[in-house]
């Protein structure tokens, strides 16, 4: 069996020179057009490239008016034909460097485009990597997904969009002052009505084109985090018979995004129409004037110049209003860009640059005095608990729901940090080492195990490099999922949809199981690993627990006694406090909580 999927893609990936991730600190949300300078200003040699071939290849467009006009005049006082084909062949080569100066230009500029979109597609990841667990806590994984996709294109769509017009724009405008100032110098006045009315539109709708589309963007979110939602809840949905109030729920919100997006498009629409309506006004006043000065003779103007201005105020006022018809498309990235920045400022990051890096595990862990109280709780989750686990010890956690057993595991994975007192991993507080090279050395089986769209040997193997076949066949072996992935057309190749859908809980539990086996963990974490599963496919995965367990460090959070009646100790929860520790059967002989919380089940069992 060969490897496939995302191990070989990850393999490939490392072999290619991927742009390296924006620095943070290059996007600023308050001023998110400096931002996007910036990153472009990181490729500033194909930028260059790209402007001289951008330069070169729009000649034509601003010196064909003066062919035009020079032609005209030559036809009206009579000239020779040989000098309209030299002005011809002028125009003739000048057309034809267009092409190979636009693919120079495409090359050069979409690289830049591209590799942006990629630096900040990576600095996303990146950041959301470092963010703490509590972050995840309060976004939805839709709303990040628009963060990393959504926005990321709708800058990159500006960048495409905006800059040939907006460059084409002063292009014409340096070709027509230049050439005007040669051919017609008094004439250079009018150019100066164009720019500040371009300007003075584009500022009036600035602000509110910017309000409105923050509104939009903020709906858009919204909307994505209730599809997410629906999405999720779909089995749930559809078992309670709730598929109208989903849908009533959902539609509430597209209707929401349909008015936010409405109000933005008669803004959009309302900024065409005047930019368009002003552009061509100033271009009619240009060609009258250009045509009253030359008859009455206040200024001496030929037919060929008349057209000659005409023609340049034309191309000139067209160019502004194509940029000016832009406004929504800029707006969108430059408010996307903002979206970006908020992640990237995002404060609550699980800080470890620089602390101390942990090269080996005994999985000695030494929990003193610790309490912990998430944000506007009024209470403790957990409170002032004091526990030793010894390297190789199994530890169990049980209590009723809220007793606090999630929030200390949390609390020793370092997804949360104590608000009092300090955890000791082999005698160093947890608090001054960097926690991914400790949980290195840590497996956790969850509940509900999680799976990717991939083959089995891909999510058995997953971020491990090139594990070999041996490595991945004696860990399924030892989960006791090899007898199952053996019996499928595929074996180990076989896709198992996402989240692990086309196999049953079980299997998805063993292959779990099989994951962290193939790392060899010093440290093992197992948080209600078979609640979910029927008695048959408990058996089998407690017994390749069992496998799993020996000799490391475990610990155990289990709603169901039985589990957990060979480990070496239990810690008995109430209300976030140590009530009772001690072996199964020396808690049972005590008649304390855990007397009474066995006696619940097991009733529970019998009747």
């Amino acid at each position: 069996m060969r490897p496939a999927g995302v191990n070989r893609y990850d393999r490939r990936m490392r072999r290619k020179a991927l742009p390296p991730p924006a620095d943070a600190d290059r996007v600023d949300g308050a001023r998110p057009v400096r931002s996007i300078l910036r990153l472009l200003g990181t490729q500033r040699r194909r930028l260059a490239v790209a402007l001289y071939a951008f330069t070169v290849k729009e000649i034509p467009l601003w010196f064909l008016p003066v062919i035009t006009g020079a032609v005209i005049d030559i036809v009206a006082d009579g000239g020779a034909v040989t000098t309209v084909l030299l002005w011809f062949a002028l125009a003739a080569v000048l057309l034809a460097q267009n092409y190979p100066h636009h693919i120079v230009y495409t090359r050069n500029f979409m690289t830049v485009v591209r590799g942006t979109g990629a630096r900040l597609r990576n600095a996303l990841v990146e950041h959301l990597q470092g963010l703490s667990i509590g972050y995840y806590a309060r976004s939805s994984a839709a709303l990040v997904q628009s963060k990393v996709v959504r926005d990321v294109e709708n800058v990159e769509l500006m960048l495409q969009q905006v800059t040939h017009p907006l460059l084409s724009a002063v292009m014409v405008l340096a070709g027509a002052v230049t050439m005007t100032a040669i051919k017609v110098p008094e004439f250079l006045p009018v150019y100066a009505l164009a720019i500040p009315t371009a300007l003075v539109i584009r500022r009036t709708m600035a602000k509110r084109s910017r309000s409105r589309n923050e509104l939009f963007r903020r709906e858009m979110e919204t909307f994505a985090t209730q599809v997410g939602e629906m999405a999720s809840l779909i089995p749930v949905t559809r078992a309670h018979g709730l598929e109208r109030t989903a849908t009533t729920r959902v539609a509430s919100g597209a209707d929401d995004v349909r008015r936010a997006a409405f109000d933005l498009d008669m803004l959009n629409g309302r900024v065409a129409s005047v930019s368009w309506v002003a552009m061509q006004f100033l271009g009619v006043c240009c060609l009258v004037l250009a045509a009253v000065v030359s008859l009455t003779g206040f200024i001496v103007i030929s037919p060929g110049e008349v057209v000659l201005l005409s023609t340049y105020f034309g191309l000139l006022t067209q160019g502004l209003t194509q940029v000016l018809n832009l406004v929504p498309v800029t707006a969108r990235g430059v408010e996307s860009m903002r979206s970006i920045a908020e992640v990237l400022a995002e404060p609550d990051l699980e800080a470890n640059e620089g602390k101390r890096v942990v090269d080996h595990v005994e999985g000695h862990l030494r929990i003193e005095h610790v309490s912990h109280r998430y944000p506007e709780s009024e209470g403790d989750a957990l409170h002032a608990v004091d526990l030793e686990v010894r390297p190789g010890e199994t530890v169990a956690f049980v209590g009723s729901s809220g007793s606090g057993k999630s929030t200390l595991l949390n609390l020793v994975l370092g997804f949360v940090r104590p608000t009092s007192g300090r955890i000791l991993l082999d005698g160093q507080d947890m608090a001054g080492l960097d926690l991914r090279t400790v949980r290195r050395s840590v497996s956790v089986v969850p509940q509900e195990s999680v799976l990717f769209e991939g083959t089995i040997r891909d999510n058995v193997g997953y971020g491990l490099e090139d594990p070999s076949d041996e490595r991945i066949a004696a860990a399924l072996r030892d989960a006791n999922a090899w007898e199952f992935v053996s019996a499928l057309p595929a074996g180990w190749d076989t896709v198992v949809g996402q989240r692990g859908a086309r196999l049953s809980g079980g299997q998805r539990q063993r292959l779990a199981i099989a994951r962290a086996l193939v790392r060899d963990p010093r440290m093992l974490f197992l948080d209600e690993a078979t609640s979910a599963l029927d008695p048959e496919a408990e058996a089998t995965v407690r017994d390749a627990l069992d496998r799993l367990m020996r000799g490391r460090t475990t610990l155990v959070v289990a709603h169901r006694l039985s589990t957990i009646r060979r480990a070496d100790r239990i810690v008995v929860l109430d209300r976030g406090r140590v009530v009772e520790v001690g072996a199964h059967a020396e808690l049972l002989a005590a008649g304390g909580r855990y007397a009474t919380l066995h006696a619940a089940q097991e009733g529970d069992l019998s009747a």
